[in-house]
Formats: C-alpha cells, sequence, structure tokens
C-alpha cells in the first residue's frame, strides 16, 4: 500500500500537477507516416504521442524562447511598453534574474517532462510487442530510447538533472552529474548500433544517435561541475571525434546554399540529421522560429494577407558586433552567406527615399509575381519592403495582377510622425530601445510557399541537428586535444562549402583558437537554440552584454520550477532546488 501511494504522489505531483496551465493530454496522430493498421497501428499509436509532443517543447514561449533569450544571442524587450512584457519572464531570462516562478522556465520544464513521461509510456507499449516478435515495435523501442535520452539531456543543460524512470507506474530517480552522464551514455550505446539508418523525416536515426553521443562527451566536463572550470577530458574528446567522425564519413553532406538548409524543402536536404518534421503533419503547426522576430507590419507571404511577424524577438547589438569584428564592419560581412541573403530586390531607381514618405508615396513601389516575392534572410536590418493592404485588407496588385512592394509602414506612428519600419541596431530595455522597430532581426527560416497559410501552418522542417554542428564540435574536440591543425581544416571545410553564392562563400581562416571557434558556432548556429549551450562550455555565460551583466554562475542552471518543488513536497529530499535561487 505504501509504494501504491508513493507512486500515485510521484505520478500526480511531479508528472502532471506540473503541468497545469494550457497543457492538453489529447493525443493527436503525427503524421501520415506514423498511421496503419495491425501491428502498424500499435506503433504508430505509441510513438506519436512523444514525437509530436516535441513541436510543444520547442515552441517559442518555451525551449526555444529560453535558450536564445537566455544568451547573448537574443533580446525581447516590452515592445512600445504594451508588447511581450508576459509578467516579464523574458526580460528576468535575459537578464539572468529569473526565479522558480518564471512562467518561461517553468512552461520549458512542463512540455519537456511530459514529453519524457509519454516516451516512457511509449517504451512500455512497445517492449511488450516486441516481445511478441514485432520487429516494427522494435525498432521503434530503439527510437523512444534515443528521445527519451534526448529529452533528458535537455533537462541536464537546463536544470543539472534527468529522470530515470523505467515503468510509468514506477518512481523516478533524479540523478545528476556523473550519474545523470553514466545513464544517458548507457541508454544512447544500447541503441547506437541497433538503431535504423533511415526511419523517416523527423525520426531517430543512427546518426541522429551518434550525433547525441557526441554532444553528451563534448558536454560532459559541464554536466561534471556545472558551477566550476570544466575539465575537458582527453578521453571524452575522443568519442566526440569518434562518433562525429563516424557521421562525416556517412551520407550527409554540407549544403552549399546554406539558407536552402531552412527552406520549405529542406525535408530532404542532405545536410539534415534529426529535425521536427513538418511535411507530414497535415498541416497544423506554425513556424514561430520564422515570424517570431520579423515585424508586425510584413506581410511575408503575400498570397496569405493576414499572416505577419510578431515584433518579438532581435539579435543583440553584441552579437551583430561578432560579425562586424570578424569581418571589418557590419557591412563588409554581407561577404559571408550565412549573414545575409538579398532576395527582396529593389529596382535602382526606388532605392533613394530622400523626400519620399508614407504620405506621399502611392506611385513609390515596383511590382513582383506574388509567388516570387520573398523577404531577405539572415539578418533583415534597415527599411524593410513588402505587400500593402488597401482598406479592406486587400493587397495592392499592379494591372496585370502582379503585387504592390513598397516600403513597410510602421503602423504604429502616425499622422506628420507615420514612418516607415526601419530597424536600427540599438535594441534594449529602455523605451525608445523597446520600440517596435528596434533591433535587427532573425530572417533563418523561409515562409513556406507549400503549407496552407505560412505562418499559421509551415511545411519548413525545424532544425535540430546538422551535419555543420558535426563538424563544429569535432573541431572543437581536437582543439580541445591540441590538434590545433586538424580543428582548423574542419572549420576551413564548413565555412567554404557555403559557396552557392560565389562572391559570399566565406574564405578559408589562417588561424583558430577557442575564442574564434566559438565565434565561428555563433555564425554557423544562430537562431537554432545552441547559443547558451556554446556560451556556457566556453566560459562565455559570465560575461556582459546588452541588458545583463549578472555574473553568478549558479545562473549556469534554471531554477527548478517552484510548482514542481511543491508538487513533490511529499517526498522530503526528493527535488531539491538549484543552488542560487
Amino acid at each position: 500500500m505504501k509504494n501504491i501511494e508513493l507512486n500515485r504522489i510521484l505520478l500526480v505531483a511531479v508528472f502532471l500537477l506540473t503541468f497545469f496551465g494550457c497543457t492538453s493530454l489529447d493525443e493527436e496522430i503525427l503524421d501520415e507516416s506514423l498511421t496503419g493498421s495491425g501491428q502498424a497501428e500499435v506503433v504508430s499509436g505509441s510513438i506519436a504521442p512523444a514525437y509530436g509532443m516535441l513541436r510543444q517543447v520547442w515552441l517559442h514561449t518555451n525551449n526555444f524562447g529560453l535558450q536564445e533569450i537566455a544568451s547573448d544571442e537574443a533580446i525581447l524587450p516590452n515592445r512600445g511598453g504594451k508588447d511581450w512584457y508576459d509578467g516579464g519572464k523574458y526580460i528576468a531570462v535575459h537578464q539572468h534574474l529569473m526565479t522558480p516562478s518564471n512562467a518561461l522556465v517553468g512552461d520549458t520544464w512542463t512540455q519537456i517532462t511530459l514529453c519524457l513521461f509519454r516516451t516512457v509510456i511509449a517504451q512500455e507499449k512497445l517492449k511488450v510487442e516486441a516481445d511478441k516478435g514485432n520487429t516494427a515495435a522494435a525498432g521503434a523501442l530503439n527510437e523512444m530510447i534515443a528521445m527519451n535520452a534526448y529529452l533528458n539531456m535537455m533537462a541536464l543543460d537546463n536544470w543539472g538533472l534527468i529522470f530515470k524512470k523505467e515503468r510509468s507506474d514506477a518512481m523516478s530517480e533524479i540523478l545528476r552529474g556523473q550519474a545523470a552522464i553514466d545513464y544517458l551514455e548507457s541508454q544512447l550505446l544500447s541503441v547506437v548500433d541497433v538503431i535504423g539508418t533511415n526511419n523517416g523525416p523527423g525520426r531517430f536515426t543512427k546518426d541522429a544517435v551518434r550525433a547525441l553521443l557526441a554532444r553528451l562527451y563534448l558536454n560532459a566536463a559541464v554536466y561534471r561541475d556545472p558551477y566550476g572550470t570544466p575539465n575537458f577530458k582527453k578521453e571524452d574528446m575522443d568519442k566526440v571525434i569518434q562518433y562525429t567522425s563516424s557521421i562525416i564519413s556517412g551520407a550527409h553532406t554540407l549544403s552549399p546554399e546554406y539558407f536552402a538548409l531552412f527552406n520549405d524543402n529542406n525535408n530532404s536536404n542532405s545536410e539534415l540529421i534529426f529535425s521536427l518534421d513538418q511535411k507530414g503533419l497535415l498541416q497544423t503547426e506554425h513556424q514561430r522560429w520564422a515570424y517570431w522576430s520579423i515585424s508586425g507590419d510584413q506581410v511575408p507571404r503575400p498570397e496569405f494577407p493576414n499572416t505577419r511577424g510578431t515584433d518579438a524577438a532581435a539579435a543583440t547589438p553584441d552579437f551583430i558586433q561578432t560579425w562586424a569584428d570578424a569581418y571589418g564592419s557590419i557591412e563588409q560581412a554581407e561577404a559571408d552567406a550565412r549573414f545575409y541573403q538579398k532576395n527582396t530586390i529593389v529596382p535602382e531607381n526606388l532605392k533613394d527615399l530622400t523626400g519620399v514618405n508614407p504620405t506621399n508615396d502611392a506611385d513609390h513601389y515596383y511590382c513582383v509575381k506574388a509567388t516570387n516575392f520573398e523577404i531577405d534572410r539572415g539578418f533583415i536590418r534597415g527599411i524593410i519592403w513588402g505587400p500593402r493592404k488597401d482598406a479592406k485588407g486587400n493587397i495592392l496588385t499592379c494591372s496585370d495582377g502582379t503585387v504592390r512592394i513598397y516600403p513597410v509602414i510602421n503602423k504604429r506612428t502616425s499622422g506628420a510622425n507615420l514612418s516607415y519600419v526601419n530597424h536600427t541596431l540599438q535594441v534594449d530595455f529602455t523605451t525608445e530601445g523597446s520600440l517596435h522597430n528596434t533591433g535587427y532581426r532573425f530572417s533563418k527560416y523561409q515562409f513556406s510557399h507549400t503549407a496552407n497559410d505560412c505562418c499559421s501552418y509551415s511545411s519548413v522542417d525545424l532544425v535540430l541537428v546538422r551535419l555543420g554542428e558535426i563538424y563544429l564540435m569535432r573541431a572543437e574536440a581536437k582543439l580541445r586535444n591540441g590538434d590545433n591543425a586538424g580543428a582548423l581544416e574542419d572549420i576551413n571545410t564548413l565555412r567554404t562549402s557555403r559557396n552557392a553564392r560565389p562572391a559570399q562563400t566565406p574564405k578559408a581562416l589562417t588561424s583558430i583558437d577557442l575564442d574564434i571557434l566559438f565565434r565561428e558556432s555563433g555564425f554557423e548556429l544562430y537562431w537554432e537554440g545552441l547559443r547558451r549551450n556554446y556560451q556556457i562550455r566556453f566560459g562565455k555565460y559570465e560575461g556582459t552584454w546588452t541588458g545583463k551583466d549578472d555574473k553568478d554562475v549558479h545562473k549556469r542552471l534554471f531554477p527548478i520550477p517552484q510548482k514542481a518543488i511543491d508538487g513533490a513536497s511529499n517526498l522530503e529530499g526528493y527535488m531539491v532546488q538549484n543552488q542560487g535561487y
């Protein structure tokens, strides 16, 4: 009776009561590739809830926002004093002043732990079927073991702990430090040689598991001592090199066009190793990584007049400065194909806006076929151009039915102050720095041409692991092992591979050290939710950047949400708050 009661407390208090709010426990079929009948239905019905919930984990208001805003890469002020304040959760996370009641931290905990619980349920069901000889179930079981390790690694990154839970009716064991590393290693090693090499879009494969092992060994020093100076062991770095090399010598190839990695057809891009499949979601998912940063006055796809950005996160001036430092100026940074892709081609006779303003620009436009219009990619800055609507909300067109492209009007100005959207470099928490136009904007993902609606729905897969990161990990491991030449070769292979636009192909570097490698990781992986992890590992997280000067090493880990502490209050010593909170 005592064990039954303890299990009940755990299940309810830790894995359910922590999920109050807008979380729905209704299951969705992930996509048609996961549906079937008979034995196939057992498999699809088991793995769909876990895979399907991964999109909730990576929402902009969950783990993606948490990783980006906590780093020196992105900032989200209270726009115009009225938008995106949300109880101050983004500002507090950016300043590293979050508390156990911070909603951004709490919502991320909710989604990760609930998704973890779903993998445990899936593992139970699939093991029963696998024991009966169902080979499809055995293969799917390996995927769920990998998914469990992936989610637990997120928990380890965020809170310094993992949940070892073998059965849904058993009590989880909370592991930290070396014990957590050992458990994750054992789980990943148990499937790396038996998991499928091609399980379909959005599903774990052998190379995805290899990548997770490389991440685990690369971060092991941080996991062992999250508040100290990492001690990178040679044997860990050797394993990083082993697993990254096995991927690099395999089927994946680097994409010559950098932004093709984030285009509508990225589902088939050979560089992607693990992604969140959005083509098979029956068009039910937002592409928040695309529109979260874009101006709320921009219509990114003329075919869908009601779509727009949200004027949320922007790049910090500090992060943009890293590009300027590398290339001499922000303008010269355009020589790097990863920094910018010009898609909105304004005719020369329209570029000069001297004397032109929203009150007298009725004829200051050019015409383009709706499906040919694309906003610029990379970092959007200055005055932007895009479609304009009439009083009824219809897109203005030219006589041949093409779309008129104007300088975009800042609708928060009026009368004599009416102006264009002009994305300035400076963005901060001051009144002036928090205006809707401030800050260069992340425009990494294409707005979908093939979805039912480019913003509310998307066919562009969210990239979670790709070959570019694998090269960076191997270069770092080589460098930490003293192989500077090998590290430089990997970085230059990565840089010069982005050669689809020859004039913007990044040139090979002549030297490498940890600071240069850290800078390169930012150039390659920005807006992919990895910056915080790299900052901590490279000893940069206690630095000072726009709006943030807290240097407390305890902020490397987030606080365990108070609702989780309270939910486990009957289990003395079970849920212990992280230091510094």
